[in-house]
């Protein structure tokens, strides 16, 4: 079965996918494969380069996020070509390495995405599982961990779907606003309920 991990900003989803990983689950990481794809020889960087030209690339060959970033920041049409180059093969990846663990005998596979709702790929994972914290513990985690301005941190939050309303649409729902030990019984909880809902 293959599931989609998701959250918000500082919920702690790298918690629990320390976790998940801990209990031999294969878990899928989305923004890894990111950076993967755009690696000098990959068919994404090949096409990066036709499009934004070679003025993007540091010496070495490899792309400057920085400037990338300028450009596609600025820019909707650019940002939307940029995605449109980068994000199906992130997805056809993810799908490679998801149809590999389960040909190998995992049972269970989570798909690890940041921007699961926010980028419709809902249609990716049979079942949503959102690792959740309240909207003012998602801030001040943001404010003491990326020692941002609070304005600037709003500003991240907003970016995002708001965190209730993923916690409305998740199959299943780990809140990770209390003590480690909590957040590691609702993993085994989650766990439990997904291996007994494959065996019905």
């Amino acid at each position: 079965m293959i599931l989609g991990l998701t959250g918000g900003i500082a919920t702690g989803k790298s918690t629990v996918t320390g976790m998940l990983r801990e209990r031999g689950i294969p878990v899928i990481d989305a923004d890894q494969i990111a950076r993967e794809v755009v690696e000098p020889g990959k068919l994404a960087y090949e096409a990066i380069v036709r499009h934004f030209g070679r003025e993007i690339l540091l010496e070495d060959g490899q792309i400057d996020r920085k400037k990338l970033g300028e450009i596609v920041f600025s820019d909707e049409s650019e940002r939307q070509k940029l995605n449109a180059i980068v994000h199906p093969e992130v997805r056809r990846v993810m799908r490679e390495e998801a149809e590999a663990a389960e040909a190998h005998g995992a049972e269970i596979v989570f798909m690890d995405i940041p921007l699961l709702y926010e980028s419709k790929l809902t249609h990716m994972v049979e079942k949503i599982v959102v690792v959740y914290a309240p909207y003012e513990m998602q801030l001040a985690r943001m404010l003491e961990r990326d020692e941002l301005e609070e304005e600037q941190a709003r500003k991240r939050l907003r970016a995002q779907f708001p965190i209730d309303q993923k916690k409305r649409e998740a199959d299943f729902l780990i809140d990770n606003s209390g003590s480690r030990e909590e957040t590691e019984r609702q993993v085994e909880a989650v766990l439990a309920a997904i291996r007994s809902e494959r065996q019905s």
